[in-house]
Formats: structure tokens, C-alpha cells, sequence
């Protein structure tokens, strides 16, 4: 009884402190209700205050990891952490933290950054983002003054002398360093390694394979295998109770700047919205508000291109456009680099430009020589992008899918990703409403190099003529700028079933209903699906034929973890493996014994979950299916079928043969049997505790992918990307949204904080945290600490 009287007397003081709208104006600048797992539930009278909340709570959580995020834009990553390393992968592809300060000392020196948030909206941030940006920084530097450097709890960066506070620029630096990651940020080493050729350098040219090669880099560049997601929305015709649900599943890294955070941020009366950002970011990116829910999936339209110049004869730094020759300019960019020995120096490199952009010298390694008569450029359609911060802005107070579209459209600071919707009203929304250069499949073709021309169908990345101004890129007259393609021209689909996105083009956004007629930039048409996507479709067409989804079934269709690649092949691998002679399989080191791999498979369920058995053995197998060898299935796909073809295994084939036995010979050398249980190798460490973990790549079609790093006889040691923030949100009857919310690495960086791996463990059970959006639901929280700035 006691604690009965003491926990209501608490709830009614919490209740009489923050319910009035003008409580935190009166007792402070911020109040942060915390709930379940340390999730801060911010509550502010205005903008500027909303983003001293958020700064001050995510600073307590993630000091560390935003403090290395303002060094890397600060291009002060050699000062502090030498020239070697590995730069920081979060914001940019710089193979070391020297490529990384060239990189992020070319954009300051350039001060586009502050261009961009100097200049009204649209193009610069509108007035509340502005408050919330100052908010932000002014938190962020209360946290670190509170504790001050040596009071810092994570051995990260306790007491680092790179450890300071920051400023309204610094944040703006790391959104744009965010939006440019899909354009210059993933060509960085082609960029500040560019170097004019010498008099007497030998005449070069792209090498015969060149397209392939940078085909395949731009796809590695652009975060193939480390960036992902799932969207499903579900409309009222696709749910149970006529109602809508909405998954959203990132599959992000889980260490780095490129986690999310969760929190809920409140205006009373003016701004109400919940969900998950990427570190840094004070406004909700992936979330709900009472009305809408939306979430983002990694999309494919290519958002740089190429030109090839011709070079004025005997200059090498002046290129001819129209007839007549400009000159590059050229800046020196520097930086200041501590040696091992505490020796500090400057490095000088030159960065040359032209009117559309850096001069760029390869591609993923792939080389397009600057030569004595040619030089290539590199275009970013996001160079000019600080918009996101308002759509972003936007979306926080989105009522409906109408409302998410207008917002896309009017701000068109979506930089590489697409949006995936729902709304009380039971509509679901599929658009690809980003940034996205105005390449025509006709300007590729009549204005395409020859590299070029056999570039663009293959990947979408143009190389133009940059000798005449009419092959540069177009203009619509509904874009927000110059260069893009206008939002009504970009794929979009409405809808009171369904519609999803799992990363492949929009095509078949809703199996019903493909999308066509989209310039050959934005995607490819009338292709083989992933089987990821394909298992998204199905299992949704299941599910609306079985009486639709709830958020309940939602949620488990997610944990449920089933392998569309096994449904199509574990059976025919089973009776391939039991066919085998003498029960053996070749492999590349030899005959191999296959005996317990048969049985594991041929008793396996076809999921990846903690006690699956088999799971691992397949998983080995089918990452060595469809390599150099080809496809390896015996019937292709069928753009008239796009889920159910290809299939059928190709067993009789000597590459799917081999391919099983290395994967049972490599299950043999690490001492690991084929029938082991998936958890007691597949999981993450988390201050020296092994936490299981259910899920897998996403290359076996299973929706909750995990990406671990195969270590030998620890099997899937380490979990470094995959689900991260994870939410089932449905709109029912009452005000309340039914939500459902998983922070799989859970909030903190920090292995002091209780928040370290909470979640985790939550994740590793297949749990769930109920979220807290009403304001009553937040107060009878047990959990509930409410903290006060002032």
C-alpha cells in the first residue's frame, strides 16, 4: 500500500507539473519525460526549446558518437586521430581520415553549407527548423558543460581533447554530409585523389570492362549490403479491422553515425510526433504522428551523374563547352595531420572544378583517366540540398497520406530514399518523391559517351557530353530547382490495400498494380525481384487473403523470420545433398562428407530463428549461389510472373554442387555441426555478454535481415547491420495510436548506461516495446523519470 500511495502521489505531482500546454515555459526550457528503456518523451513550449531537449538527451546518450560526427565535418580527423585510420563511414566512402578531411575541408572552404542555411526557405531552413537547429546545439553544449569532459562515462572519448561543443553550422555540416552520402560522399577517393596528368604521361582511356566494373562499384558505393529496408503499408481493405498498419524496418549499420535514436517530440497543441532519427538529426525521420505513420526505404534512382570534357590542347586545366574553353578553378585545400610521433603538419592537395562540379579520376576504384585530352566531372544532384530538414519538418505534422505527399512534393528534400505510408483513414502510400537528376532515357542516349551508353541501362549513371551545354541536365517547370525531375514525375501509388518497398525499384510497389513509365534514373522496369521482395509480397498476399493484417500479425511477420530462397531451394538441396555418390560433395579443397548436412536440411523448418537447425549450413550455401557461374536456377525469371520466377534449383549444376560443399566444408573446419541451433552462433557482444540473435541476410529473402561477420568457429560472430529501429503502428478507433517500436541495439553507445543493450535483449526474444504517445499513457508509465531544464 505504501507503494501503491507513493507512485500515485508521484503520477499526480508528474500529472499537475506537465499537463498544462505552458508547464515547461514555466518551470523550464525543456521538460524530458523518460519511459520504458530510456526513451525521452520531449515536451517544449517552442522549437527552440524542443531542440534543447532533444540536443541535451541524445548528448546523454551518444555523446561519443556525435562528438567523432562534428569531428569528421570539422575535417579534423588527422589533427586529432592521424592521417591513417579509416574515416568515418557514416558520412562519407573516404578509405582514411586524411581522404576524409580532403573531402570535408573542400566543402567548407567552399561554404556552400553556409549559402544553403543562410538563404530563405524553400531552399534554406525555414524559421522553426532554425529554432530547432540553435535548440539543438544549445543542448547538446549544456550536457557537455554539465559534465565536462572528464565526466564523461563512455571510455569512447572520456576526456578526449577532440570533445567540444558545437554550433548551429556544425549540424547543418552533418545533415549535408547526410545527403550528399549517396553522391560525392560515395565517390570521395575519385575526388580529392584526382591529380592533372604530367606532360609526358602516356595517353590513357577507360578500360574495355570499365562499364561492369563501375556498374558494380557505384552499387557498393551507394551502401549495397550495409544500407536497407522494409516499408509495408497496409490500407483499411488489407486489415482486419478496416483500419491500416504500417511496418517500418530500416536495416542500417549498429555501430556508428548512421544509428537511430528514438524520442518523441511535443508542442502542446502544435507538434506531436514520435519515432526514430538518425543520430544528430532533432527532428523525427521515420515515425507517426496521431493521424499518419510513414517510414523511408533505401531507393534506387542514382542521384549524381558524369560528364566528359574535352580539354583545351596543351592545357589540361581548361575544357571546351559550345566551342569555347573555361577555365577549371582550383583550390588548395589543407589540412593540418598529426604523425604517430605528435609531429603535426599540413597536407596541400589541389581540387579542381568545373561547371558541373569536382573533376573526378575513378570510380570504386575503377579509373577514368584525366588524360591529355579528356577529363571527367562528378554532378551531385543533392550539392545544393539542406531541404531535408524541412521535409522532415513537414512529415512530423503529417495528418494523412495526402498530407505526406504535399510535403515531399513542396520541399523535394528527400535526398536518396523513398517513403512508404498509412493514415487513419486507411489509405497506403508508395512514393518516390526524392531528389533526382533530369536525365532522360533519350538525353542518355543522344547525349551519352560511349562509356556511357553502355553505363546507363545497366545502372542508371549517365556519362554526358559535357562539351555541349544542351546535353546537360534538364528542367521541369514543377521542380524545387533547376536539374531535377519534377515530384509528378516520379513514381507514386495510393492505395486501400497495400503497397511496399524492400529496396528493389518501384515497379511492384503493389503486386496488383506495377508502376511503369519512370525514366530509366529512377530504376529499372520488368526485372527479377529480390527474393527479399518477394517474400514481402507473397507473405502480404497471404495475409489480406487469410482476413488481413493486425498489428499483431504485422509483428510477427516481421519475427517470424522465414527464407524465401529456402521455400524455392532447401528441399531440392536436400535431395541433392542425399544424392550425392559415396555421400560426398565436391568442394574447392576436395570431396567433402555431407551425412548430418542432408538430414539438417532436409528437417529444417526454412526459418532463421534462435533455434532453427540448418539455417546456418543454408545461409553458407546460398551466399556462394549466383556468383560468376551464373544464375542458378533452372527456370528464369518471367517479367509475367515476377513471384514465382526464377525457381527451381539447378541441381545438377557442377557451381551449385561445389557451392554446397565449400559451405559443409567450411561448417567442418570451424567445428561447427550442420544441425547447430542458429543462436548459439549468430549474435552480438554486448559488454562482454552473447546475446543470440534471430534474422539473416537479406540475400536468403528473410525480412528481418541481420548482416554478421563470419569469424570461423564463432560462426556469425558479430551482428554489425541490419533491423534497427523497428515500428508496427496501426490507427484504430480511439485517439491513440496502436504502436509497437524496437531499437534493436538499443539508445545508448554508452556501456556504462543502463540503455546499452536493454533492447537487445528485447530483440533477441522476438519482444517488443509498447510505445507511449497519449499523454496519460506517458504518465502511468512505471518507469516514468521526468527531468526538468532550466
Amino acid at each position: 500500500m505504501r507503494r501503491l500511495l507513493a507512485f500515485l502521489t508521484v503520477l499526480l505531482s508528474a500529472s499537475a507539473l506537465l499537463t498544462p500546454a505552458a508547464t515547461a515555459a514555466e518551470t523550464g526550457h525543456a521538460v524530458i519525460r523518460y519511459t520504458e528503456h530510456g526513451i525521452p518523451h520531449i515536451l517544449a513550449k517552442d522549437f527552440d526549446g524542443l531542440g534543447y531537449g532533444y540536443g541535451f538527451a541524445a548528448a546523454r546518450d551518444n555523446i561519443c558518437e556525435l562528438a567523432n560526427t562534428y569531428l569528421t565535418v570539422e575535417a579534423r580527423r588527422s589533427a586529432f586521430l592521424g592521417p591513417g585510420g579509416s574515416g568515418d563511414a557514416a558520412l562519407s566512402s573516404a578509405r582514411t581520415n586524411l581522404e576524409s578531411d580532403l573531402h570535408f575541408q573542400a566543402i567548407n572552404d567552399s561554404g556552400v553549407v553556409e549559402r544553403l542555411a543562410g538563404a530563405p526557405a524553400p531552399q534554406g531552413p525555414r524559421p522553426e527548423v532554425r529554432e530547432i537547429i540553435a535548440g539543438y546545439a544549445h543542448g547538446f553544449n549544456a550536457y557537455l558543460a554539465k559534465t565536462g569532459r572528464a565526466g564523461i562515462t563512455d571510455p569512447a572519448c572520456h576526456d578526449a581533447p577532440w570533445l567540444r561543443p558545437i554550433t548551429e553550422l556544425d549540424v547543418y555540416r552533418h545533415l549535408y554530409a547526410i545527403t550528399t552520402i549517396a553522391g560525392g560522399g560515395a565517390l570521395v577517393s575519385g575526388t580529392v585523389n584526382a591529380e592533372q596528368p604530367s606532360a609526358a604521361a602516356a595517353p590513357a582511356a577507360p578500360a574495355p570492362d570499365a562499364a561492369p566494373r563501375i556498374a558494380a562499384a557505384v552499387r557498393t558505393a551507394l551502401g549495397s549490403g550495409e544500407l536497407g529496408s522494409n516499408g509495408i503499408a497496409v490500407g483499411k481493405d488489407g486489415t482486419a479491422s478496416g483500419s491500416s498498419v504500417l511496418l517500418g524496418n530500416p536495416h542500417y549499420p549498429w555501430q556508428g553515425g548512421r544509428r537511430f535514436w528514438q524520442a518523441q517530440l511535443t508542442i502542446p497543441g502544435r507538434f506531436d510526433v514520435s519515432g526514430g532519427s538518425m543520430l544528430g538529426i532533432p527532428l523525427i525521420q521515420i515515425g507517426h504522428t496521431a493521424d499518419a505513420a510513414w517510414t523511408h526505404t533505401v531507393a534506387t534512382p542514382i542521384t549524381f551523374g558524369l560528364f566528359e570534357l574535352p580539354l583545351t590542347p596543351g592545357d589540361p586545366t581548361s575544357y571546351v563547352v559550345d566551342g569555347k574553353a573555361e577555365k577549371m578553378s582550383a583550390r588548395t585545400v589543407r589540412v593540418e595531420v598529426r604523425e604517430a610521433d605528435g609531429t603535426r603538419h599540413q597536407v596541400e592537395r589541389t581540387i579542381h572544378g568545373t561547371r558541373y562540379g569536382p573533376v573526378i579520376t575513378s570510380v570504386g576504384g575503377t579509373s577514368l583517366p584525366w588524360t591529355a585530352k579528356s577529363v571527367y566531372a562528378l554532378r551531385d544532384a543533392n550539392a545544393t540540398n539542406l531541404r531535408a530538414l524541412n521535409t522532415w519538418f513537414e512529415l512530423d505534422q503529417a495528418r494523412s497520406t495526402g498530407a505526406i505527399v504535399d510535403a515531399l512534393s513542396r520541399t523535394q528534400g528527400v535526398p536518396w530514399v523513398n517513403t512508404v505510408a498509412t493514415d487513419r483513414a486507411g489509405n497506403a502510400l508508395y512514393a518516390d518523391i526524392q531528389v533526382v537528376p533530369h536525365v532522360t532515357d533519350q538525353q542518355a542516349a543522344d547525349c551519352g559517351t560511349p562509356l556511357g551508353r553502355l553505363l546507363f541501362p545497366a545502372s542508371g549513371v549517365s556519362i554526358l557530353d559535357g562539351s555541349r551545354s544542351s546535353c546537360g541536365w534538364g528542367s521541369d517547370p514543377g521542380a524545387i530547382e533547376p536539374g531535377l525531375f519534377a515530384p509528378s514525375r516520379l513514381p507514386q501509388l495510393q492505395r486501400r490495400d497495400y503497397a511496399l518497398n524492400t529496396n528493389d525499384s518501384a515497379w511492384l510497389a503493389n503486386a496488383h498494380a506495377p508502376i511503369t513509365g519512370y525514366p530509366r534514373i529512377v530504376g529499372d522496369l520488368g526485372t527479377q525481384r529480390s527474393d527479399r521482395t518477394r517474400e514481402a509480397l507473397i507473405t502480404t498476399e497471404e495475409t489480406l487473403a487469410h482476413g488481413g493484417f493486425t498489428t499483431e500479425s504485422m509483428r510477427a511477420t516481421l519475427f517470424a523470420d522465414r527464407s524465401r530462397t529456402a521455400e524455392l531451394a532447401a528441399a531440392d538441396t536436400a535431395k541433392m545433398c542425399a544424392a550425392f555418390p559415396g555421400g560426398q560433395a565436391p568442394s574447392s579443397q576436395g570431396p567433402v562428407p555431407v551425412g548430418p548436412a542432408c538430414a539438417a536440411l532436409a528437417n529444417w523448418d526454412h526459418h532463421y530463428t534462435l533455434d532453427s537447425r540448418g539455417s546456418l549450413l543454408f545461409q553458407r550455401f546460398a551466399q556462394r549461389l549466383g556468383g560468376p557461374a551464373g544464375s542458378p536456377w533452372r527456370v528464369p525469371f518471367d517479367p509475367a510472373h515476377p513471384l514465382t520466377t526464377p525457381n527451381t534449383l539447378d541441381t545438377a549444376s557442377a557451381a551449385v554442387q561445389q557451392a554446397f560443399g565449400d559451405a559443409v566444408a567450411e561448417l567442418r573446419a570451424a567445428g561447427i555441426p550442420a544441425d547447430a541451433p542458429l543462436g548459439e552462433h549468430q549474435g552480438v557482444t554486448r559488454d562482454g555478454e552473447r546475446i543470440p540473435l534471430h534474422g539473416a541476410l537479406g540475400t536468403v529473402g528473410v525480412l528481418n535481415v541481420l548482416t554478421p561477420v563470419w569469424q570461423g568457429a564463432a560462426g556469425n560472430a558479430e551482428v554489425v547491420h541490419g533491423s534497427s529501429f523497428i515500428q508496427v503502428v496501426g490507427f484504430g478507433p480511439g485517439p491513440c495510436p496502436d504502436a509497437s517500436t524496437l531499437l534493436t541495439y538499443s539508445q545508448s553507445q554508452d556501456p556504462t548506461s543502463p540503455y546499452f543493450s536493454d533492447q537487445t535483449k528485447l530483440f533477441s526474444k522476438g519482444q517488443w516495446v509498447r510505445e507511449r504517445f497519449c499523454t496519460a499513457d506517458i504518465l502511468s508509465s512505471p518507469a516514468l523519470r521526468t527531468v526538468i531544464l532550466r
